[in-house]
């Protein structure tokens, strides 16, 4: 996988996002700020953008792609998602450092670096009905395929209702939080499905 296969992957979130934003702002008014799909929406159609306007000195590797589009979330998202998005991304990125291409195993290690990353900037772990809920399994089933790894991110998702949010906005509800899909669980979710979109087309 090059370069322009993880803009192609990027790309392809940012089209789901703009999609689902009203699905993601409705799963987040119930135990959020109400602006999880807004900033999604905003920040990766930032990350679009600077993408088409790359500096062409600059290197074009997989490691660059994800660096700057988690530099690009980090700037320009409020709230928590942009941070951790952010986190994601550019961690992913530094760890397939310059490598022209990267093999399917080379991805999945290099994701779980970053997946790591972001529970240690939200002091969460699985089961605290956050993001890493769809991430940690996501990951794990990269091993298998990516249909594999969307469809986990998927159900890792829908399996954050029955749970009680134990870190972010929701924690502060208490049992109230009980019923109602993570937000951040759910666009995760997307991450995973355009991924295995993206892979499918090569």
């Amino acid at each position: 996988m090059d370069a322009e296969f993880f803009r192609r992957w990027l790309t392809a979130t940012a089209r789901a996002v703009e999609r689902e934003a009203g699905r993601l702002t409705e799963l987040d008014s119930a135990i959020g700020d109400a602006d999880h799909g807004a900033n999604l929406r905003r920040g990766f159609q930032a990350v679009t953008e600077a993408l088409a306007a790359r500096d062409p000195r600059e290197p074009d590797t997989p490691g660059a792609v994800l660096t700057l589009a988690g530099r690009t979330l980090v700037s320009k998202v409020g709230g928590a998602s942009g941070p951790l998005y952010g986190t994601l991304l550019r961690r992913t990125g530094k760890a397939l450092g310059d490598a022209p291409e990267v093999s399917d195993a080379e991805l999945r290690a290099a994701l779980e670096e970053g997946v790591r990353a972001v529970g240690v900037l939200g002091k969460s772990e699985a089961g605290d009905k956050t993001m890493l809920d769809a991430l940690f399994p996501a990951v794990a089933a990269l091993a298998e395929s990516y249909p594999a790894a969307g469809d986990a991110a998927a159900r890792g998702a829908e399996a954050t209702i029955p749970l009680r949010a134990r870190r972010g906005r929701a924690s502060y509800l208490g049992e109230r939080s009980v019923g109602h899909e993570d937000p951040g669980a759910a666009s995760s979710a997307l991450l995973f499905a355009t991924l295995a979109e993206v892979a499918g087309d090569v």
